[in-house]
């Protein structure tokens, strides 16, 4: 019987041994800290590794987590221009290796810290801004938050690694207001170009009329200066042919040619127009008449102008 207790006994305190054994020798993940304390105080940081703790005495009270976390903050506030946004920030941080202590013991929540500062510090940053400088100075707005949180949360053992402005939505009918205010501006261009396109248009079609016009006049110049000529070398040819002649006989020479050149031209018109005009010789005669009483009055109302 007492050897059966001995065995009992000797069996219990190989287990408690062995018990005790394995609760002294724990390990810790890499980018993780592990808070050590004894009889409640803390006592030491355990690292990444295999590590040893005074069993029953010693006490794991916290597993810190190492690695970069990322807070999202959403938050609503007033532009100076009285435009209430939702601003969407993002904070980056992580635990600093040499201050675990201090990010577990100085701070119970270090999330609502950071979104208390973020808070303190776009309210006083946003409202001295309008709306369009808010969407222009987002990296303005970043950096300031991102200052003032590095220097506050240094002091609780967190580092502050980067603060973005994610985004910057404001209300539903700001956003159509606007898009309908850029709408116009561009509706506006584009009528002014359009209008400068068409202003071009007619200043080059009325240079083009006016260059046409031009040449047009020097044409129908040059043409009387080759019919005048041509017309002076017929009479000078056809004096000297036919002598005794004159120049009136030339003149109704030529006028009969043109007279029947003119007939030859009308009936050749398919959809010429009726014209009635005189095709007997007097009439001929008369034409003739006619423009030579014009050409010797003209030649008198000269000679009445002249002093």
């Amino acid at each position: 019987m007492a050897g059966l207790i001995s065995l009992i006994v000797l069996s219990a305190f190989v287990v408690v041994c062995i018990v005790t054994l394995l609760l002294s020798w724990f390990i810790v993940r890499q980018q993780t800290a592990a808070i050590i304390e004894r009889f409640g105080k803390y006592n030491r940081v355990a690292n990444a590794g295999l590590n040893f703790k005074v069993p029953y005495i010693e006490s794991i009270v916290k597993i810190i987590d190492l690695r970069t976390h990322q807070l999202d903050i959403d938050m609503e506030t007033k532009t100076k221009d009285n435009v209430f946004v939702r601003l969407v920030l993002s904070v980056q941080y992580l635990v600093k290796k040499d201050r675990v202590s201090d990010a577990y013991y100085k701070l119970t929540n270090h999330e609502e810290q950071i979104k208390s500062y973020v808070y303190n510090e776009v309210r006083a940053h946003i409202p001295k801004m309008n709306l369009d400088e808010a969407y222009e100075g987002n990296e303005e707005i970043a950096g300031s938050v991102a200052n003032k949180l590095k220097e506050s949360m240094a002091d609780y053992g967190y580092e502050i690694m980067a603060v973005l402005v994610r985004d910057i939505d404001p209300d539903r009918k700001v956003k159509d207001s606007m898009n309908e205010i850029n709408a116009a501006q561009r509706f506006q261009a584009a009528a002014s170009a359009r209008g400068e396109g068409e202003k071009t248009l007619i200043v080059k079609k009325a240079e083009a009329e006016a260059e046409s016009k031009k040449l047009q006049g020097e044409g129908i110049a040059n043409e009387r200066k080759a019919i005048i000529s041509g017309l002076q070398e017929s009479l000078d040819l056809f004096q000297k042919g036919v002598p005794g002649s004159t120049a009136r006989d030339a003149m109704e020479l030529v006028l009969l040619t043109q007279y029947f050149d003119t007939l030859k031209d009308i009936g050749a018109q398919s959809k010429s127009n009726i014209i009635f005009v005189p095709h007997s010789p007097g009439a001929i005669s008369d034409l003739s008449s006619q423009i030579r009483d014009s050409i010797l009055a003209a030649s008198t109302l000269k000679s009445d102008a002249a002093p």
